[in-house]
C-alpha cells in the first residue's frame, strides 16, 4: 500500500498558516474584565460609580481599547472578606478573565491580592486601600488605581498640626483601612508635634455611635479625626452633628468621610475639610470634560470612585498599548502600566516602584453639595511602600 505524497514545504505553510491564524484569532478577540465590586450593601453606591467610570473610559476609546473588544464578567463581592477568595475564583477559573478590577472594601481587596499574586492575573485595585496591597503584599501583576490608606491620612495629619490642634482623639470601623488610615494620621499628627489622645473603633458595618460618641465629649479633644465611608459616612457626621460636637470640636478625615455621601449629610457635612487626591472643583481642562462626560453618560455628578474606576481603564489602556494589543504578552502589558503617565481628571500621575500612584493630595472643604479644593495639601506624596520586595 503505497503512502501518498507530503510536500514538506506546503505542510510547513499550512502549519505556519495555522499559527499564524491563531495568534491573529487572540489578538482580535475581546478582553476579558472581571469586575468584583459591591453591588449590595453600604458600598455599593461606591461600586457603581467605579464600574461606571471604567466604562466611560472604554466608551471614549469608541468602546475598543487597542482595537480590542472589552467583555465584562461580573461579582457582587458583597464586602465580604470571607467570600472573597471564592469569589474571585470565579471569575478567573470559571470566566477565565484577563483582568481583575476590584474592589472597596479593603479586607477584600487584601484576599484578592493574595490570590491574584499566587495566580499571576493581572489585578487592578480602584479603591481598597489596605497598605499591604502595595506593601508586603506587592506583586508585579497587581496595580493600584487608587491611593494607599497611608496616604490620605498622613496628609490630614500634617495639615491639622498646621492648623494648630495639638490633641485629637480618632473613630473608625475596627477594619484594615480604618486601622491604617487612623495610624497614618497619627504618625503625620504626632511627627509634627500633636498627640492622638485616645483611638476608638466599632465593628464593621456598625453604625451605633452613640456609646463613642459620648466617650469623644468626655475626653474634650481640640478635634476629632474619623474614618467612615457609604452609609456609615452618612450616620457617623450626622450624629456627630445632632451630639452637638463639631461646634467645639471640627471634625476631620480622609475624602471618603465626605464623599458620596454629602447630598444625605446635609446640613451637618458643611464646612469639613478633608484630603483626598480628588476634590469637586478643581477646574482643569481635563477634569472639566471627564465631568461633563460623566454627567451626560449616567446623569450623575463624578465622584472620586469614578475617577478611580476612569483611571483603572487608563491603565489597562496603556499596557495593551505597550503589547500591541495582545493581553497575553503580560510583561509588556505590565511594562507599559508601570511606566505610564496617566491623564487622570485628578491630575497626571505615575506609578511607584510598588504601582501605587504618586499623585497630590488635595485639601477640600464643604460647601453645598461639593468637596471644593482649597489647597494642595501634600505634593507628589508617594507611598512608603513599607515591606514591599518586588
Amino acid at each position: 500500500m503505497s503512502t501518498p505524497f507530503r510536500n514538506p514545504r506546503l505542510t510547513a505553510v499550512a502549519i505556519a498558516a495555522m499559527l499564524f491564524a491563531g495568534q491573529a484569532a487572540a489578538q482580535t478577540a475581546p478582553v476579558k474584565v472581571g469586575l468584583m465590586l459591591p453591588a449590595t450593601g453600604t458600598f455599593a453606591n461606591l461600586g457603581t460609580m467605579i464600574e461606571n467610570g471604567f466604562k466611560l473610559y472604554v466608551a471614549e476609546q469608541g468602546g475598543k481599547l487597542e482595537g480590542r473588544e472589552i467583555a465584562y464578567s461580573k461579582v457582587d463581592d458583597e464586602s465580604d472578606p470571607s467570600k472573597a477568595t471564592d469569589n474571585i475564583n470565579k471569575l478567573i477559573k470559571r470566566d477565565q478573565v484577563d483582568v481583575v478590577v476590584g474592589t472597596v472594601h479593603s479586607g477584600v481587596a487584601l484576599a484578592m491580592a493574595k490570590v491574584a499574586k499566587e495566580t499571576g492575573t493581572l489585578l487592578i485595585v480602584p479603591n481598597g486601600g489596605a497598605n499591604a496591597i502595595t506593601g508586603t503584599m506587592c506583586a508585579k501583576n497587581i496595580f493600584r488605581s487608587s491611593f494607599s490608606s497611608w496616604q490620605s491620612g498622613y496628609a490630614m495629619g500634617q495639615v491639622a498640626a498646621q492648623r494648630g490642634h495639638k490633641k485629637i482623639a480618632t473613630i473608625t470601623w475596627n477594619y484594615a483601612f480604618g486601622n491604617e488610615s487612623v495610624a497614618a494620621f497619627t504618625e503625620g499628627f504626632e511627627k509634627a508635634g500633636g498627640k492622638v489622645s485616645q483611638s476608638l473603633n466599632l465593628p464593621f458595618p456598625n453604625v451605633e455611635f452613640q456609646a463613642l460618641l459620648t466617650q469623644i465629649a468626655a475626653d474634650k479633644p481640640d478635634a476629632v479625626y474619623a474614618f467612615f465611608a457609604g452609609g456609615g459616612a452618612v450616620k457617623f457626621v450626622k450624629d456627630y452633628a445632632a451630639a452637638g460636637l463639631n461646634k467645639t470640636m471640627p471634625l476631620y478625615g480622609p475624602g471618603f468621610l465626605t464623599d458620596g455621601t454629602l447630598e444625605a449629610q446635609g446640613p451637618a457635612a458643611q464646612g469639613m475639610l478633608t484630603t483626598l487626591h480628588y476634590a469637586d472643583n478643581l477646574n482643569t481642562p481635563r477634569d472639566n470634560a471627564f465631568r461633563l462626560s460623566f454627567a451626560k453618560s449616567y446623569k450623575l455628578n463624578a465622584d472620586v470612585y469614578a475617577v478611580q474606576g476612569y483611571d483603572a481603564a487608563q491603565m489597562l489602556h496603556a499596557g495593551l498599548k505597550a503589547a500591541g494589543g495582545d493581553i497575553a504578552k503580560q510583561d509588556k502589558v505590565i511594562a507599559g502600566m508601570a511606566s505610564a503617565m496617566i491623564d487622570s481628571p485628578r491630575g497626571k500621575f505615575r506609578m511607584s516602584p510598588s504601582h501605587n500612584p504618586v499623585q497630590d493630595v488635595y485639601l477640600r472643604q464643604v460647601k453645598g453639595n461639593n468637596n471644593e479644593f482649597k489647597g494642595v495639601a501634600m505634593k507628589a506624596l508617594a507611598d512608603p511602600a513599607r515591606g514591599c520586595r518586588m
